[in-house]
């Protein structure tokens, strides 16, 4: 092999390995409200940011008529969140009993459901985004198994 072929294999095996290695996902975390507020609109859900001075932010959301909010957590000083927790409840189903909520925690997963201070039942579902973060992807992925969470609850709390 002449020394230009020999070049040229050697450019041609470079492209080779750069087309077959993955790009890096874009990795998201809780410290930019504002990138998670554009993950939820991607769902077609609106999303509306709430940030109050000495406190943490949070989202204030909608999907299908159910309320819903995504607070930030684990801030410093209501900055540097680290934490996601989706949240909702229903005040009119106060009703809903202890051993029913429980029934609900042995048999999901993911999200955990009991009854607040004013006797409401409430879902959250925790969402680590820690240190660089997790792939955006992968933030999508949690609003979707939230998705289909709150539709479970809304139907489990109602039942009769």
């Amino acid at each position: 092999m002449g020394p230009i072929t020999a070049r040229a294999a050697t450019a041609f095996a470079s492209l080779a390995l750069l087309l077959t290695t993955p790009a890096h996902a874009e990795l998201v975390n809780a410290a930019n409200p504002e990138t998670i507020k554009a993950i939820v609109e991607s769902q077609g859900w609106p999303a509306t940011i709430v940030a109050k001075e000495g406190d943490d932010p949070y989202i204030e959301s909608n999907r299908g008529g159910l309320k819903f909010l995504v607070l930030f957590m684990n801030c410093d000083a209501g900055e540097r969140c680290k934490t996601l927790q989706y949240y909702m409840g229903f005040s009119d189903a106060k009703d809903v009993t202890l051993d029913r909520l429980n029934q609900w925690n042995k048999e999901k997963r993911f999200a955990r459901a009991y009854k607040d201070d004013a006797g409401d039942p409430v879902l959250e579902m925790d969402v680590d985004l820690d240190f660089q973060g997790i792939p955006r992807e992968n933030v999508g992925e949690t609003f979707n198994t939230w998705a289909s969470l709150m539709d479970s609850f809304r139907a489990y709390v109602f039942e009769k």
